[in-house]
This record gives C-alpha cells, sequence and structure tokens, in this order.
C-alpha cells in the first residue's frame, strides 16, 4: 500500500486497538518489559565488551602455566626483559588489598613503578604527582573511584591491610601515603591502587619475598606479539614454573570465559524473553481477530481486498509491538543515562548503545510480523458468507 493509503487507515486501526484496553494494555505491557531487559541486557553485554576492547593489544601478559593464582620467581623479570621485541616490561601481585573488611577488597597491586607508568598511558595522572609518587618508596597512587568513595586527598596516610601477605613483624597492614590521583581516557576502570613492588619485597617475611603474581610485556611491534609470548615460553619451558603468555586483550577474554560466557547468558535470557512476548502477542492478535470476524465480513463486503486485511492485521500487529518496544527501549535509554554514572566505577561503558536501538528496531517489526502472521492470514481467507453467519 502506498503511504497515503497506509495513513488512511491509521484511524481504524486506532480503533482496532481501543476495542479492548485492557488487553491492549497489558500486551502492551509485556513488550515493554521484554525490550526494556533487551535494551538493559545490551548495556551490560557493552559494558564487559568495552572492558575487553580497553586492553592493549601491544601488551602481554605472562602467568604461571599450571594456574592464574600460583605466583612467579621474581628472577624471571629480567630474564624476559632481554627477550627480542620486548620494549619494557612490569609486574603486579594481588595482594587481596582492604582498610577493614576483608571482604571488601579494593584492587590492589605493588608494581615496578616507573615501567608501569610508561606501559600504561592510559593512565591520566598529573606530571607532579607523577614524580613525587616516583620519588616516595613509601608512597602510592589512587585511582579517582576510590579515592572520591573514601573521600581521601593527596597527602592522607592510608593503612592499607592485605588478606594474604605478611610482613616480617607479623602485621599484614602496611601505612601508605597518597601521592596522587588518577583517572582513566575514556572512563575506564579507575578502582585501583598501585604500590612500589621494592618497598613492599624487601617488608615481606622470607616465605613470601621474591614472587610476582604476573609480568606485563610491552612489545616493540604488536605484529609480534604472538612470537614474542612463545619465544618467553620456550625460555622457562620445562622449568618448575612454566609460563603462559599471552595478549592483554585476550587475557581478558579468558578471565571472562571463567566467569562464563556473557553474551550467550544474556541472549539465552532475552531469547526466553522475547519468545514468551511472542506468544503473548499472538494470542492476542488471535482472539482480535476471532472478535472482529463479522468486522472483516462487512470490510470484504464494502470492497476491501485479501491483500488489504492481510496488511491491515499485520499493520495492528507491528503498531501493537512498535509502541511497547519503543517505549520499553527509550525506558532502557534512559535508565542507562542514569544507572552509567551510578555504577562508572564499576562498570565503566554501561550505554545503551545505537547499535542496540537498531537492533531492536528489526526486532520489533519482525517480532510484531511474526505475532500477526497466522491471524492475518486466517482474515484474509476469511469468505463473506463465513464471516456473517459467525457474526
Amino acid at each position: 500500500m502506498k503511504l497515503a493509503r497506509v495513513l488512511r487507515y491509521l484511524p481504524l486501526l486506532w480503533a482496532s486497538l481501543r476495542r479492548r484496553r485492557v488487553r491492549t494494555t497489558f500486551t502492551i505491557g509485556s513488550i515493554f518489559i521484554a525490550f526494556l531487559m533487551y535494551a538493559l541486557a545490551g548495556a551490560m553485554n557493552h559494558a564487559f565488551d568495552q572492558g575487553v576492547q580497553q586492553a592493549g593489544v601491544d601488551r602481554l601478559m605472562v602467568q604461571q602455566k599450571v594456574s592464574f593464582i600460583l605466583p612467579l620467581p621474581a628472577s624471571y623479570l629480567n630474564r624476559v626483559k632481554g627477550v627480542d621485541g620486548v620494549e619494557r616490561v612490569s609486574s603486579a601481585n594481588w595482594i587481596g588489598g582492604y582498610l577493614k573488611d576483608a571482604r571488601e577488597q579494593i584492587p590492589t597491586f605493588p608494581i615496578h613503578a616507573e615501567e608501569y607508568l610508561d606501559m600504561y598511558p592510559e593512565m591520566l595522572l598529573p606530571r607532579g604527582e607523577r614524580q613525587n609518587f616516583l620519588d616516595d618508596r613509601t608512597g602510592f597512587l589512587v585511582g579517582r573511584a576510590v579515592a572520591d568513595a573514601y573521600g581521601w586527598k593527596v597527602g592522607d596516610v592510608v593503612p592499607l591491610k592485605s588478606s594474604i601477605y605478611r610482613r616480617k613483624d607479623g602485621s599484614n597492614v602496611w601505612n601508605l601515603t597518597i601521592r596522587g590521583i588518577f583517572d582513566m581516557r575514556d572512563e575506564g576502570d579507575s578502582r585501583q591502587l598501585l604500590f612500589h613492588y621494592e618497598y613492599f619485597n624487601e617488608t615481606l617475611a622470607d616465605a613470601q619475598k621474591d614472587r610476582l603474581g604476573w609480568i606485563m610485556v610491552q612489545v616493540e611491534d604488536p605484529a609480534q606479539s604472538d612470537a614474542i609470548g612463545q619465544r618467553i615460553d620456550a625460555l622457562f619451558a620445562n622449568s618448575p614454573a612454566e609460563t603462559k603468555t599471552q595478549t592483554e586483550r585476550a587475557m581478558a577474554q579468558g578471565f571472562m570465559k571463567q566467569i562464563g560466557s556473557i553474551g550467550t547468558i544474556l541472549g539465552a535470557v532475552v531469547s526466553a524473553v522475547f519468545f514468551t512476548m511472542l506468544l503473548v502477542s499472538a494470542n492476542t492478535m488471535a482472539q482480535s481477530v476471532r472478535e472482529r470476524t463479522s468486522e472483516i465480513g462487512v470490510l470484504k463486503t464494502l470492497g476491501f481486498g485479501n491483500t488489504t486485511i492481510l496488511s491491515l492485521v499485520l499493520a495492528e500487529s507491528v503498531l501493537i509491538t512498535a509502541i511497547g518496544g519503543l517505549l520499553g527501549m527509550g525506558a532502557a535509554w534512559l535508565l542507562g543515562v542514569q544507572l552509567g554514572t551510578a555504577l562508572k566505577q564499576y562498570l565503566p561503558g554501561f550505554a545503551v548503545d545505537p547499535v542496540t536501538l537498531v537492533k531492536g528496531l528489526v526486532w520489533v517489526i519482525a517480532l510484531g510480523l511474526a505475532a500477526g502472521a497466522w491471524p492475518a492470514v486466517q482474515a484474509m481467507r476469511l469468505k463473506i458468507v463465513d464471516a456473517l453467519r459467525r457474526g
């Protein structure tokens, strides 16, 4: 049908929607919830993808081959530094850092400071604060998200505790002075505390000294990352602590897979919701067509062709889906703006992106057509005599 003819039938479509207002309202409500969940699930998936995409392709991560939680000997650092194609190296240890409650841990890492800061230019730190940190062995850097959460400022002394490591005197507390507060480019995750590995290591009990959680390697040519990773692993083959080297992005993806395939999980949930919505919408359209059997017979008597009847029923189905779907995605977008700010320190990148909205529009049309297909075919095939007799 041409656009002018479609617009001419809009009052008829609107009258059909108002015929059973309660049923139409509940149907639109179910579609609203379905597309609200769809868009929010897309925002969640987008947040996880952003975390993976922000990982550097020119940085490699060297870890224990058996398990990520097993340490590497500190001597590995200089050996990795000598591998051909390696530009700079640093390391990090997960220490289970916390302030009061060990169940509320803050990501805290002792690092080889200067190399680490050169390796991660996405950390935005004033030059003066960077130098103050490098000059103070007992100083540490705090991410903006953590500093804002605790009300910290540069110069504050923080008693940081570890749930894993102990000092020589048996204590698990390190009193560290904040020498800088950093932000992350592109709203990256700034929930981190960083301090000097050398100071940390010399204060440890002998049984826990000279261990590295993992080694970060920046390569001169990202195209050679795989080859350099193989050379590093070959260097420690058949040793008591063999290594597994992969790009930072691959490591982030692997970590996400340990949690579970977020995309698959969210896709399964959304698919179940959409299937339920499809059944509800199809049932609504089937009931609507049955109740209007005599009206359809009258329309055919007045000269409405089978194609027109088919198109009217499909248009009604798509219109119902469009109202619920657009309202749902609109609400999700507004929630995404609010939640994106609230969850910025936990899920940077949480937002309903345009790709999700475009795909949602396609789903609106597809599900609307699918829900109305069989009722529309039944209405098209209905004979005038049968329609008037049933009416």
